[in-house]
């Protein structure tokens, strides 16, 4: 294979070289052709992740392994039918079964439903695991799930009870951290109610600054305070909320700070071609997987904001 010369060249050949069946897919999908398809084979590689009890397993979220059913790996099942124009219909119908079964009794979702007993996970989602079967939900997995069915326009009875969790969860943050703070703006950016939505991530933006959750000068990163509980090098940059110009999470940040975001996030491309995790793997393998869903991830931001080169 000849030596790649662009950006995107040479994260292509990192996917070929890399990545697995469905993110090869994915890629070719969002890069080459976003045909039907394409779009057909990205299901199909999806497929194989699926349960009978119309959950997903199998890691297909790298670091949660074994083959059982969990909420995050829905979450980022439903993103990937989501990009693919397939999150409706019958799919959506046996996801929101699924998800009418482990849902806890505040009509939420758990971040890990039922503990995985006999099987690895990271450390982190043992942390949050604060919502065990009976117990509350979590915003982590309920937040990101309920803003894809609402983007595709999903109708289900659990969503209203999920739904109204999210707002009570989002509008009643007093200190919060990364990830839960991306959980929010996925339910946030497609919530029905614009103004109320507005309202809330304007508010959670203020806090996103008043914590330092974001680092705004990527040259003296170092400064920011890493999250207590975080890996050393786990830190958070404006790209890794706002994914889009159209993200209510943009609005957080100056023309200066996104531009910085994004010359750093362009600059992680590693020689192979792929972006790097900023957290302790949990193993060489889910390491390996989480490259190539990362890569894609730095692409699409790239390209939204018209910073892909190649």
């Amino acid at each position: 294979m000849a030596p790649a010369s662009t950006q995107l060249a040479r994260a292509e050949r990192f996917m070929w070289l890399t990545a697995r069946v469905l993110e090869q897919r994915r890629y070719a999908y969002h890069f080459r052709t976003a045909t039907s398809t394409a779009a057909d084979a990205v299901e199909a590689a999806l497929e194989a992740y699926r349960n009978p009890d119309g959950g997903y397993g199998h890691a297909l979220e790298p670091d949660l392994r074994g083959p059982v059913s969990q909420p995050l790996h829905t979450v980022l099942a439903l993103r990937v039918l989501d990009a693919v124009g397939r999150c409706e219909g019958r799919r959506a119908e046996r996801v929101c079964g699924y998800l009418t079964e482990i849902s806890t009794p505040d009509g939420a979702l758990p971040a890990v439903h039922p503990a995985p007993v006999g099987y690895p996970h990271a450390s982190l989602l043992a942390a949050v695991n604060d919502s065990p079967p009976g117990g509350s939900g979590s915003l982590l997995t309920t937040g990101p799930v309920v803003g894809t069915l609402n983007a595709n326009g999903v109708w289900h009875a659990w969503l209203f009870r999920a739904a109204d969790f999210c707002w009570q969860a989002v509008e009643s943050l007093e200190a919060t951290h990364p990830y839960e703070v991306q959980a929010a703006v996925a339910f946030l950016d497609t919530a029905p109610d614009r103004a109320r939505a507005e309202a809330a991530a304007a508010r959670l933006g203020r806090l996103v600054r008043v914590q330092r959750l974001a680092v705004l000068d990527p040259e003296r990163a170092e400064s920011w305070p890493r999250t207590e509980g975080y890996a050393p090098g786990e830190q958070f940059y404006v790209p890794d909320f706002a994914h889009g110009p159209d993200s209510l999470a943009r609005r957080w940040f100056t023309d200066a700070e996104l531009t910085a975001g994004l010359d750093f996030l362009a600059a992680e491309q590693q020689p192979d071609g792929g972006w790097p995790l900023r957290w302790r793997a949990r193993a060489p393998g889910s390491a390996l997987e989480w490259r190539p869903i990362l890569t894609l991830e730095a692409l699409l931001t790239l390209r939204a904001f018209g910073r892909l080169a190649g």
